[in-house]
């Protein structure tokens, strides 16, 4: 780090994702000449972001600082937390990763599919284990989630731990292993510098619902149901998959796949023992033809209504394999993200209108809880881990703020919270704590195989073409006596057709043979030119019809003779 930021023995902690936004979760410590990073995530793009695939963070400081990284730490295995591994090992060199089995089985997938596997190490922990670098010292404790296998990190420093919950809720009932409430107060006990804390649901009042109880709802809704039923869910829910599964062993169901990460996930979780069935329990697909309509699930993604997951070609009858047949069920285990709304919603309604029954989370319908502690919970982490200084991470700004009010309610004192911003440093010495400067941080977009190609002009003119189309205007003209030599020729593209709209085709071309013919009069460049015409034209255009289309003028400079 620059060491006008952070002093010598001194601590420095930031996040280059996840703090005002949920998504992309990279945070990293540096003490001395040591670094490591806790999560590598992705953010799926919001609507505005047309075309990109995936956001990641800005990985430039640790670019130019991987000699000093130890090795990527994962708390589980969410895709806002490992899916942006590949794109970081390909700026980034990281020695080791670590993590626990479920996540290794996916990341080891991700990377072998990037041709990857070859560029780290990768060492799978427990929460038994311990790391021991120069000056840092990395442990774990197990916590609740929506997923198996997530663990909190506790960082010994020279100058205090640093402990960081992952993503957590506290469940007495949960499908696996209980959170090791041992260990986080043993922890507490010892002595917590600062506390790095999940504040996804820090606005809802609440102690998050058992995920044992939403098994139990699932069987019940399962048993009431004749003929097919489709659910759809989170592929990286594992713990939901499983119960699942059980419903439908319970009912005579045999159970069909779709859904690319959906069949990958499962594929991870049947191997290393997460998902436990009768050998008999999965079909192939072209089972479903042969099989009686009450002993099928279908088990699918696209429970946010992404456009090219398969619930969402199932609702609009485009699915190669699949049609909703008058009577089938379609049950929603999730709740739609912050955002996916309104996607959720169309592809609700055209499963009505093909003739599906649906059934959503409700306070009737147990089909999903959140893998998110609520405040009940956030105020019992803070209770055990009785952290001295505090920075609430992964949440909207909103999110950190009200966790922060919430650790001053349980005795942290406000002027040891800090909600920060990404590439804030954080730092901390024996002389206490203090906010240290910025490294550079952003967001970088991931188009195709591109990384960071697309930027906010890209973005700003596929928003153009998406909403106006575009209208090109190619020109032949002689620079040397200054004329246009013929009339223009229009071509439209998501504007206007043609062959409807010849008055404004006409009027445009006499606009722009007219203010062309004006420019050729002064000295300005071709360039010049260009740029005023196509201001020109999209004044023009806007006062005629109130759209305004992305404008490209094409000027050729033609000798008269060869026109």
């Amino acid at each position: 780090m620059n060491n006008k930021l952070l002093k010598a023995n001194e601590l420095g902690i930031f996040a280059l994702g996840g703090l005002g936004e949920i998504g992309k979760n990279t945070y990293c410590l540096q003490f001395n000449d040591e670094i490591i990073i806790i999560d590598a995530g992705i953010k799926f793009p919001e609507s505005y972001l047309l075309g990109i695939d995936y956001v990641i963070p800005d990985y430039q400081y640790l670019i130019d600082n991987q000699d000093k990284i130890k090795g990527l730490f994962i708390t589980h295995g969410h895709e806002d937390h490992i899916g942006g591994i590949p794109f970081l090992l390909k700026q980034v060199k990281i020695p080791k990763i670590y993590s626990g089995h479920l996540a290794m089985g996916i990341i080891k997938n991700k990377l072998e599919e990037h041709r990857l596997l070859k560029s780290s190490e990768l060492i799978v922990y427990n929460d038994t284990d311990i790391f021991t670098f120069k000056h840092l010292r990395i442990s774990f404790f197990r916590t609740n989630h929506s997923i198996p296998d997530s663990y909190g990190i506790a960082i010994e420093t020279p100058v205090g731990t640093i402990c960081h919950t992952g993503d957590f809720k506290f469940d007495f009932t949960p499908i696996g292993p209980i959170a090791d409430f041992a260990r986080i107060s043993n922890l507490g006990e010892k002595g917590v510098l600062c506390l790095l804390s999940d504040s996804t649901n820090s606005e809802l009042p609440v102690f998050t619902m058992s995920e044992r109880r939403v098994g139990d709802s699932i069987k019940e809704i399962f048993r009431r149901i004749s003929g097919r039923v489709i659910v759809a869910t989170f592929a990286s829910n594992i713990h939901r998959v499983q119960q699942i599964v059980e419903a439908s062993i319970a009912t005579n169901r045999k159970i069909a796949v779709f859904g690319r990460s959906m069949e990958s996930t499962l594929r991870v979780g049947l191997e290393l023992g997460y998902i436990n069935c009768p050998d008999d329990t999965f079909i192939g697909k072209e089972e479903l033809k042969i099989r009686d309509e009450n002993q099928i699930t279908i088990l699918c993604t696209g429970s946010q209504g992404e456009p090219l997951a398969a619930l969402s070609r199932i609702a609009d009858g485009t699915h190669r394999q699949i049609s909703i047949i008058p009577g089938d069920t379609v049950i929603f285990s999730s709740s739609p993200i912050p955002g996916n709304a309104t996607s959720v919603g169309k592809t609700i309604n055209k499963l009505f209108r093909a003739g599906a029954n649906v059934i959503t989370h409700s306070p009737l319908t147990d089909t999903h809880t959140s893998g998110h502690a609520g405040q009940e919970e956030l105020k019992l982490m803070l209770q055990l881990m009785k952290p001295k200084y505090f920075m609430p991470v992964h949440g909207e700004y909103r999110m950190q703020k009200i966790h922060a009010e919430l650790a001053a309610q349980c005795g942290v004192k406000e002027e040891n919270t800090f909600v920060l911003d990404n590439g804030q440093v954080l730092g901390f010495s024996n002389k206490g704590a203090r906010i240290a400067g910025n490294v550079q941080s952003g967001a970088i977009f991931v188009d195709g195989s591109g990384i960071g190609d697309i930027g906010n002009v890209v973005i700003r003119d596929r928003k153009i073409l998406s909403n106006d189309g575009l209208l090109a205007v190619v020109i032949n003209v002689d620079l040397k006596t200054k004329t246009v030599l013929k009339k223009p020729n229009i071509i439209s593209r998501g504007f206007i057709y043609l062959k409807d709209s010849q008055d404004l085709v006409k009027e445009i071309e006499t606009e722009s043979i007219n203010y062309l013919t004006e420019l050729l009069k002064t000295k300005k460049s071709v360039v010049h030119m260009k740029n005023e015409l196509t201001d020109y034209l999209t004044n023009f255009i806007y006062d005629k019809i109130q759209r305004k289309p992305m404008i490209i003028p094409v000027i050729m400079n033609v000798k008269r003779n060869s026109a």
